[in-house]
């Protein structure tokens, strides 16, 4: 007979409920997460955002774009649940410590965080300007670091949380024309291994979602409807075995997956979420 073990301690006022009494009570996978989520105006952070809401999660959307950061809140309080827009340029410490103080202001705490902002640029490194670089960096490379940083704190205070970092299939693998993406992403994923190592001990997870390419605002000025944009998109997809581009609430499913407790033992993961582009 399998010998009956109690469950680990586990704190339910910054970490939630224990995966064990969830499923007990039907309560929902992230129940008791407080999230920040980056660049949840549009795509993929806005479904991460609506995917958290219906799991039980307060959200912080932050961005840019104000207007699009409070259609997020309205969809998202529309369903029930709590949430709250801040203005914020991920690569400027002082709007990220804003967003952080005000989400802990808005829920008490913090214990979860989503670094989606991103930014593409299509060029080889003779084709971009030096201030691009620097911005597709910054936003990218530094974005991250600037909020993992402002986060770590807040988790502390909790015992502990989640960084969920999207960072890219060519994070991991090359292509043309993408040499700054490339070299951002790929930050993305080194800085998600090494946040891992620092910070296991603290009960702090780092993991991140490689996508390749999903259908958002982001991606829809690589194809045109032109006979050439047209046989671009083909060429894409083509080297999909899966057959289709990603749609952003493949990425969010697998961000409630990893800021749940069902990846309690999970960290330090950069997970291709690509259809398979990878396995050749």
């Amino acid at each position: 007979m399998l010998e009956s073990r109690p469950p680990a301690p586990h704190s339910t006022r910054c970490r939630g409920i224990p995966l064990d009494a969830r499923k007990r009570n039907s309560v929902t996978r992230l129940s008791g997460k407080m999230a920040l989520i980056t660049g949840g105006g549009t795509g993929i952070g806005r479904a991460i955002a609506l995917a958290f809401a219906q799991e039980g999660a307060s959200v912080t959307v932050a961005g840019r774009r104000l207007e699009k950061l409070r259609e997020v809140i309205s969809e998202v309080q529309k369903q029930g649940g709590a949430g709250l827009a801040m203005e914020c340029d991920v690569s400027r410490a002082k709007d990220v410590e804003r967003a952080v103080k005000g989400t802990v202001e808005r829920f008490g705490r913090l214990n979860v965080l989503v670094n989606n902002a991103g930014t593409l640029h299509v060029s080889t490194v003779e084709g971009i300007s030096e201030e691009e670089w620097d911005r597709v960096m910054a936003v990218n490379t530094k974005g991250p670091f600037l909020t993992s940083r402002a986060v770590l704190p807040e988790f502390r205070k909790c015992g502990g949380g989640a960084i969920v970092n999207i960072g890219s299939v060519l994070g991991l693998v090359a292509m043309k024309d993408r040499a700054a993406y490339c070299a951002s992403k790929g930050g993305v994923t080194m800085l998600t291994k090494a946040m891992a190592i620092d910070h296991g001990h603290e009960n702090i997870r780092v993991n991140c979602i490689c996508p390749s390419i999903v259908e958002t605002e982001l991606v829809k000025g690589l194809f045109d409807a032109s006979e050439q944009g047209e046989a671009r998109r083909k060429a894409r997809l083509s080297l999909i075995p899966l057959g289709r581009f990603g749609q952003p609430m493949d990425v969010a499913e697998m961000a409630v997956f990893l800021a749940s407790d069902e990846s309690s033992w999970l960290t330090g993961a950069a997970i291709p979420l690509d259809g398979g582009l990878t396995a050749y």
